[in-house]
Parts: C-alpha cells; sequence; structure tokens
C-alpha cells in the first residue's frame, strides 16, 4: 500500500452547478480520504481547487484531458461523487489509464452523487474499463471500511448479486413465450424509426446505442436537430400553443406561475413549452418516428424553457390533441408517442419495447425512466425515490391531471425555466427495466416492484431531501436490496411501467422478457421471478 491513492471528482458543465454543489463535494471528499488514510493509505487529490471558478470539479472533457496528463498512469485511483456530473470529463482518462479504479458515491439525495456515479459506472461498464464501486452515507459504515480494505488490498469489491437469474436458467410460460417471439418477429419485418434530437447528453456515453446493436432488432435511427426543433417552434401560431394549454387548464393541472421569469415560471414559458410539445409531434409524423428523444441539455436550454413538460405529455395516451399543418389529421391519435428523456436510446429502445407489450396485452401503455435518485427504509420496507425531471406521464400521477402540479425548473439547472409535471407516482404493480450495453452486446436486467403510498409529510420531507419541483415515485423493489441494486444497475435511470395488478405485471414481464430474447437481448431478471419457473 505504499503507492500514493488519487482521488478526482467529475463536475457539471453548468457553472452554476457545481458552484452551488461544491460544499456537499468537499465534505464527501474528506471523508472518504480520511477513511483511506484510516487504513493505512496515502491519498491526494489529482487536481486542484479553482478559486477563480469557486470548485473544484473537473469540469469539461479538456480539463480531464490535462488533469490524467499529470496523474501516473498505474497509480490506484479514485473517483469521488457527492454530485451529477458529466461523465464525458473523466472518460477519456479513464479508458487509457491502466492503475485500479474505485468509484465512489456518498449516499445522499442533495445533488445527487449516487446518481452520477451510478451513470459513470454505465460508461465504463459500456466502455470495458474494469472498475470497482462504492457508496456510503458517512464512509464509516463496515460495509464500505470492508469495500475499501479489498480494494486497497488489490482484490476486486466483492457485491452480493444473488438476486441476478439469467433467463436461461428461468422458463418462460408458453403464451408468453409465443407473444414475446410474434413481437420481435413484427418489430424487424415492419421496422420502427427512433427520433434523435440531437445525439449525446450531458456526457451520457452509456445511452449511445451504436446503429450496429439497433438495425439488427428492426430499429433504425432518425438523427434530427434541436436547431430544425427550435424553429418549428417559432413556426407554431400562439393560438395554437393557447389551446393546448387551455386543454391541461381544462383536466384540472395547476401551474405556479409568477412574474419574475429568472426564478419563476411564467406564462411566456408555459406557451413555449406548449409549442415544443406541438412541433415535436408535428417533426415526428413528417418522419414517421415511433420514439423520440428530446437532449435539452446541452444547447435547447440556451434558447427554450425545459422540455419536461413536452416530454410528459408525449408519454401520455390521454393528451392535448395536435393537428398535422395543413390538413387537420390529429397526429397520433389515441397514441402515446413515446419519448425518452434526456434522449437515452437505452431508454429510448426500452420504451419502444414496453410500448409493444402493453398495447398487445392491452394495458395502459404508458412508460417513463425515473433517476435511481435516493432511498431510505420506511415502515419496515426500503423505500426508493425515484425522480426525473418533470418528463413523467400523468397517467402515472396519483388523481391524473388534476393531481399535477408545475413548478418552475430550478434557476441552477435550467436558466429558461418552464414547468415541470410534478406529482406523486400512484400506488400500484409495476415492471421495472434498464437496458444497456457491455461487452459490445445489448443487455437488460428486468424486476417487479410496487410504487406505494406513503403519508403526506413523509413525501414531503423526500421531495426536500431532493428536488421539490420534480415528480416521485415510492417504489419498493421485490427481492432486489438497495446495495444489489446499486452493484448491479448499469445506468442512472430506471424505466417503470405499471400492470393494473400483480398478475397483468407478471405478465407484461415475462412477455417483455420473451420479446427481448427473441431480439436477441441477454437478459436478466432480477428479484423475486414472479411467473417463472426454473428450468
Amino acid at each position: 500500500m505504499a503507492e500514493t491513492i488519487y482521488l478526482i471528482a467529475s463536475g457539471d458543465l453548468r457553472l452554476s452547478a457545481n458552484r452551488m454543489c461544491w460544499a456537499a463535494q468537499e465534505k464527501a471528499e474528506a471523508a472518504v480520504m480520511d477513511a483511506v488514510r484510516r487504513e493505512g493509505g496515502t491519498v491526494v487529490r489529482g487536481h486542484a481547487y479553482e478559486p477563480g471558478l469557486g470548485h473544484g470539479f473537473i469540469d469539461s472533457q479538456k480539463h480531464g484531458n490535462q488533469v490524467f496528463r499529470s496523474l501516473p498512469p498505474d497509480a490506484p485511483l479514485i473517483v469521488c461523487e457527492a454530485v451529477w456530473q458529466y461523465s464525458h470529463h473523466v472518460l477519456a482518462g479513464l479508458v487509457g489509464h491502466r492503475g485500479p479504479i474505485l468509484t465512489v458515491a456518498n449516499w445522499s439525495g442533495e445533488w445527487p452523487g449516487l446518481v452520477g456515479m451510478l451513470n459513470l459506472n454505465a460508461c465504463l461498464t459500456k466502455a470495458g474499463v474494469p472498475y470497482d464501486s462504492l457508496w456510503s452515507q458517512d464512509f464509516a459504515d463496515e460495509p464500505f471500511r470492508k469495500g475499501l480494505r479489498q480494494w486497497l488490498g488489490g482484490q476486486k469489491v466483492e457485491h452480493d448479486l444473488s438476486h441476478v437469474h439469467a433467463l436461461e436458467s428461468l422458463r418462460l410460460p408458453a403464451a408468453a413465450a409465443a407473444a414475446g417471439a410474434e413481437l420481435a418477429a413484427g418489430l424487424l419485418r415492419d421496422r420502427a424509426i427512433m427520433g434523435i434530437f440531437d445525439e449525446g447528453c450531458m456526457g451520457m456515453y452509456n445511452a449511445i446505442v451504436p446503429d450496429e446493436n439497433l438495425m439488427p432488432l428492426g430499429v433504425f435511427k432518425e438523427r434530427l436537430s434541436q436547431s430544425t426543433l427550435y424553429a418549428a417552434m417559432r413556426e407554431v401560431p400562439e393560438d395554437e400553443a393557447r389551446a393546448v394549454r387551455s386543454w391541461l387548464d381544462a383536466k384540472g393541472m395547476k401551474f405556479h406561475v409568477g412574474a419574475d421569469p429568472e426564478t419563476e415560471l411564467t406564462d411566456a414559458q408555459i406557451l413555449d413549452q406548449c409549442r415544443m410539445y406541438i412541433a415535436v409531434l408535428r417533426i415526428a409524423d413528417d418522419f414517421g418516428c415511433d420514439v423520440v428523444g428530446i437532449q435539452y441539455q446541452q444547447g435547447l436550454k440556451d434558447l427554450a424553457p425545459a422540455s419536461d413538460l413536452a416530454e410528459g405529455l408525449l408519454n401520455n395516451v390521454d393528451r392535448p390533441p395536435v393537428k398535422a399543418a395543413g390538413n387537420g389529421r390529429v397526429l397520433y391519435e389515441g397514441r402515446a408517442l413515446p419519448h425518452f428523456n434526456e434522449v437515452d436510446e437505452c431508454a429510448g429502445l426500452d420504451a419502444l419495447v414496453t410500448n409493444r407489450v402493453w398495447t398487445r396485452l392491452r394495458y395502459d401503455p404508458e412508460t417513463t425512466l425515473h433517476d435511481v435518485r435516493y432511498g431510505e427504509a420506511y415502515g419496515g420496507e426500503f423505500v426508493w425515490a425515484f425522480q426525473i425531471s418533470g418528463s413523467v406521464p400523468p397517467q402515472h400521477l396519483v388523481g391524473g391531471y388534476a393531481g399535477a402540479v408545475s413548478e418552475r425548473q430550478p434557476p441552477m439547472y435550467f436558466r429558461l425555466g418552464g414547468g415541470t409535471i410534478k406529482g406523486v407516482s400512484k400506488p400500484g404493480e409495476i415492471v421495472w427495466s434498464r437496458i444497456y450495453l457491455e461487452g459490445g452486446k445489448l443487455h437488460a436486467d428486468l424486476g417487479r416492484a410496487k410504487s406505494v403510498e406513503l403519508p403526506a409529510e413523509e413525501t414531503e420531507r423526500r421531495w426536500r431531501m431532493t428536488t421539490e419541483q420534480w415528480p416521485i415515485m415510492h417504489a419498493v423493489l421485490y427481492g432486489v436490496s438497495r446495495d444489489q441494486l446499486m452493484a448491479k444497475h448499469k445506468a442512472n435511470h430506471i424505466q417503470v411501467a405499471y400492470g393494473a395488478d400483480s398478475e397483468s405485471a407478471n405478465r407484461a414481464l415475462a412477455v417483455k422478457a420473451a420479446a427481448l430474447r427473441e431480439m436477441g437481448v441477454a437478459v436478466n431478471i432480477c428479484g423475486d421471478c414472479h411467473g417463472l419457473a426454473g428450468a
């Protein structure tokens, strides 16, 4: 253990976020370095705090490359995260690093580090870079200390993965296998178009699926430009945007509107979001898209309010009608146009398959992805706080549209404002999933869970600990502990869709697993194998 260990921190691209979050990062780093020293290690920071910027993050790929040029290529390296971070800031350096790598996150919903670490882990997995991973609330608990000792001793950090069951070890019901095979064959025969408004969001290398992985499935990308989207927004007449707003008002959705656009949600911001919703539908129809994703960060954030209101509406079957320009045809009438937030193409493929499976089974096909944001025990169960920045279909919320409220996005991340679709996810049985890339191939982890109702004061407490403007789901995973999910999950995102009850959710899980298997995706069932017998 004579070698010096270097600690680095990847941050945001946005200066406002890096400054705001630095105090939490500094606290986490100090605790991690103390833990290393208690175990007899020598640890130093691999890059300096910048007084002129007010933070000590690696804040660009350029900066990351400069840092890695000064680091010994064989040195043990800790990437410590207490914030959301852009993985590509450090990925180039990590790909070429020869020493052991440990990713570490604080267990806090505040900014949040565990979300950033999960994204970095998924990027490293896709890139084929070996790494170990740990997380902790105070970096003094025995599981963290044990894992750190293993890593410092040159061993792999051990995590319990007994919850993971390869689909090949299970037996699908015959009807589910047949339905899945038919769906996969139909997708390959008819082909689907994935509309992508600028590829690659916030350094999420893990969220880009190469064309050669999609084409054998029958899925093809239509690369669209967000400048085209912005131009199309400007062509939407005000009366059409107001018609969307009036439709939402009539449904009982509430908007917390103020007068100061710098800090409050304004009517002008909402109308621009309505223009975006209309423009996306028209562009998607023009190009024949079956599923779409908007990057928003970066680029569009400097031109328009947040995309989240539009995204959530697109994911909902019951939504404001939009007609094609010129001929009056209602676009995607009676259907959701699945949207994958932050142009996460893994989630886009997942949403497409989910929509096809749920539609075939005649279940509500609304789907969304959340961040794996935070979690705590409550009432004897570990209850996750899944959150995303507003792009949740109202069908998933308690009270639907009438239970939704739109609040201004945090100025730290969303300079030009815009509202969310905030609410509490309704109780019920859900299927969760994640598609990811490993070893050059597509994989999928699927499982079952329930969305639970918590007392209002507990929900408010969790909102205050995370981001109170965003929708929240209180989720309990069946047969998967907190640490098992953290050890295995290859993304900051998790996809969810509801079944009407346990039986229907089990059926949907089985058909989706069968469809993905027939598409050539390596499938794992994680946790309790509901309705699937051992082979």
